[in-house]
């Protein structure tokens, strides 16, 4: 276990802020005088997000505001207590909204069936609504590298599309923007994070609904591959970035009627099929992460 105040704590904590302050720059999701509205569950996501977030805050060259939120949708057994208490002895502003969306799920949502999706979209609606009236410029979740990558193999293999969480995005309603600072974060290091800064977390399953099976079906591929190559995650994760729209098959990217050969042109398309050797030693991997 990772100990608070060690140096392995130390550099454990260097990294996380490090990698969030640059996922923001590379993203532009935050900029001088905005309101940020953190997203709290109680998870050790959030925790983490809001406390990077709040040390960026005193070191960052733009200020900004940090109001944390959490939405309260009345699942029976929930320790209501627990995050006004932590906000308060951390001296965030905070509101708790209060929302019955758990008997709407239960009435529409037959049982022993995932209720993640509905249970989804009643809590964006809240939250976007609770962002305007407080007058939040920023709405930020705790996704991190780990989330974003099983929703990219989701979409690929349940889906038929190559999409995924984007670390910042114009949400549904048109009008709030979503960023999610912690993109660039591996899920075990915010694990190990949390429990070094005993951070009072509130579990996830009190809804009693079933796991979202063909999720934990891409967390435990990418957990085997990364035993096998961490390369593979890191490449992966990176290709996301490199995308070239030309050697893909989507035609509203990529006009393949309007092209044609010509003399004296650069080549460049073809030689992507010539063999690399540096990829099959692992060295085109581009360090993101």
């Amino acid at each position: 276990m990772t100990a608070r105040g060690s140096r392995r704590f130390e550099l454990l904590e260097k990294n996380i802020r490090r990698l969030t302050g640059r996922a923001i720059a590379d993203f532009d999701m935050i900029r001088d005088g905005d309101v940020i509205m953190a997203c709290m569950s109680g998870g050790a996501d959030s925790y983490t997000m809001l406390d990077t977030l709040r040390y960026l805050q005193t070191v960052a060259p733009v200020k900004f505001e940090i109001i944390a939120v959490n939405l309260d949708q009345k699942q029976p057994g929930f320790p209501e207590h627990i995050l006004p208490q932590y906000f308060e002895r951390i001296g965030v502003p905070y509101r708790i909204v209060e929302e019955d969306t758990y008997s709407i799920v239960k009435e529409k949502i037959a049982p022993g069936k995932t209720t993640c999706s509905l249970c989804s979209r009643l809590r964006r609606g809240i939250l976007y609504r609770v962002a305007k009236e407080l007058g939040a410029t920023k709405i930020a979740l705790g996704h991190h590298r780990d989330d974003i990558l099983h929703t990219f193999m989701l979409n690929m293999f349940y889906g038929g599309k190559i999409k995924t969480m984007p670390p910042k995005l114009i949400a549904d309603d048109g009008e709030n923007v979503v960023i999610r600072p912690l993109a660039y974060v591996r899920e075990p290091d915010i694990k190990k994070y949390a429990a070094a800064m005993e951070f009072p977390i509130i579990p996830c399953n009190l809804c009693g609904s079933q796991p979202n099976l063909q999720r934990q079906a891409m967390r435990e591929m990418l957990n085997q591959w990364e035993k096998t190559n961490p390369l593979w995650i890191k490449s992966m994760f990176t290709a996301m970035a490199n995308i070239t729209p030309s050697h893909m098959l989507d035609r509203s990217l990529f006009d393949f009627t309007r092209f044609t050969a010509g003399a004296g042109k650069e080549a460049h398309g073809d030689t992507l099929f010539d063999r690399d050797d540096k990829l099959d030693q692992g060295q085109s991997v581009i360090n993101l992460v």
